[in-house]
């Protein structure tokens, strides 16, 4: 988004099984380093061979010890901010078929295809659910899917399965097609909070917030929750806002507007541009977004009423495209410029399965809006010169919590790896990237696969661009 936020989750960095030193971040964030040290106004850090530094400012607290996690991801709507399943077990001899099933970390293709050949269905909906869970809860979604399949075709009716399900086509931008699926979880188990999570996530991304709102308060009067109860209070803030709105649709949005505060040219004007930036991220992109696009028109305070959004924001992705519009009466080319921005991110949603890094996902709708660093290339070029740029492995979750000018700063350093992306290698190295994020790859595994950098690789390069382009 644009000087503005997309909601995400923490992503943490990781030295893989080992004893760490946790770095909170204020936004929220976590890295696990295997040494932290002061120096002056910035802390140094070690991860694996590589070093780095993090300005104070930056940094909440400082805990020593523990185990940094096997994964996590990034998020860039209410699907992606869903917590970890952990339903409760419908599934017989989970634990002696995960010892068949996983070894090393790895799914054992072989035992999975001699556990099918035994004949046994129940025994082959629990060994495919089993290396399915065991990709989903890694990100991997692409992998975890035909797993999922083959557990649903030997147990179609088990809500686990059927819950897992529901989630990972939520999680992958299909929350139309996941709700056929929450919906059986719940006939299955009518009594499970976790089928009536699930099922909300999917009504409240299938842009079916009133049906959200139900189901999880059914969950609630089961299970408290205070997560749910959040999505709840989310949720009910966008009903009372936008009770009086009215709405028309075009070939690929849905488009939501308080009669009274926009006229109608204005609004013809909002969807031409729309559809029109929509054609051009198809070429840019090679996809498109697999369901209609709400689009939510604000002409006050509201916008910041329902998005509780910092004021630096401008526009907010959420899986819903929410706009301030307050005093405009024509789509002028700041506008078009935002419009399209937001939009971006729900196509680099789409490409990397909403697993996409926030400064990959920032520098991304930037350049395509289009905008460039200008004027401010040269002062970003000091920055990196001087060793004060903020590393981008710190930059991997939510801005959220940044001020305006860390922010101005977190999005100006996106922007720059982007530039030096396009200028070195194309805009087909930054779809590989992309794809790759979505197949399952790390941040760095996907840099190093497609550009052969890894992220501090990458930050000697930018620098190096920015002095190039910027510095003289």
């Amino acid at each position: 988004m644009r000087a503005s936020v997309t909601l995400l989750l923490f992503v943490s960095l990781a030295s893989l099984g080992m004893p760490a030193e946790v770095i909170h971040l204020k936004n929220g964030r976590t890295i696990w380093a295997d040494h932290v040290q002061e120096e002056g106004s910035h802390l140094q850090y070690e991860v694996g061979d590589s070093s780095y530094a993090i300005p104070k400012t930056l940094v909440e607290k400082i805990e020593a010890g523990g185990l940094a996690p096997q994964y996590a991801s990034s998020a860039t709507n209410v699907a992606e901010e869903m917590p970890a399943l952990a339903p409760a077990g419908t599934l017989k001899n989970q634990d002696e078929f995960t010892a068949q099933v996983i070894h090393e970390g790895k799914v054992d293709i072989d035992a999975l295809e001699a556990i099918e050949q035994q004949g046994d269905t129940a025994a082959t909906a629990t060994a495919y659910f089993i290396a399915g869970r065991h990709e989903f809860d890694r990100g991997n979604f692409a992998k975890a899917r035909p797993y999922f399949d083959s557990a649903l075709r030997a147990d179609s009716g088990n809500p686990t399965i059927l819950n897992y399900y529901a989630a990972l086509l939520v999680r992958t931008g299909n929350a139309s097609q996941a709700l056929s699926y929450a919906e059986r979880a719940v006939r299955s188990a009518p009594e499970s909070p976790d089928a009536l999570d699930i099922l909300g996530y999917a009504q409240f991304s299938a842009d079916r917030g009133k049906d959200a709102i139900q189901t999880w308060k059914r969950s609630l009067a089961l299970r408290p929750d205070p997560v749910i109860q959040q999505f709840v209070a989310r949720a009910e803030r966008e009903a009372k806002v936008e009770a009086n709105f009215s709405e028309r649709e075009s070939s690929h949005f849905t488009l939501r507007y308080e009669g009274k505060q926009t006229s109608e040219s204005f609004r013809r004007e909002v969807i031409a541009t729309l559809e029109a930036e929509y054609d051009e991220l198809v070429r840019d992109f090679g996809v498109s977004p697999r369901n209609s696009i709400p689009v939510i028109l604000y002409a006050d305070q509201s916008f910041f009423d329902v998005t509780q959004a910092p004021s630096w924001t401008g526009a907010v992705n959420d899986g819903k495209l929410r706009i301030p519009v307050q005093g405009l009466t024509s789509v002028n080319s700041e506008l078009a410029r935002i419009l399209k921005h937001e939009l971006a991110h729900s196509f680099i949603n789409q490409l990397s399965n909403g697993r996409c890094p926030q400064w990959l996902h920032e520098g991304i709708a930037q350049a395509v809006e289009p905008k460039t660093l200008s004027g401010g290339g040269r002062r970003l070029a000091e920055f990196f010169a001087g060793q004060h740029a903020i590393p981008y492995n710190a930059l991997e979750g939510s801005f959220l919590q940044f001020s305006g000018p860390e922010a101005a700063l977190a999005y100006d350093q996106s922007l720059a790896a982007v530039e030096y992306i396009l200028a070195t290698y194309g805009m087909s190295d930054v779809r590989r990237i992309l794809e790759r994020l979505g197949e399952g790859s790390s941040t760095e595994a996907a840099l190093r696969n497609t550009i052969h950098c890894d992220y501090r690789q990458m930050e000697a390069e930018v620098g190096k661009y920015l002095m190039r382009k910027y510095g003289n």
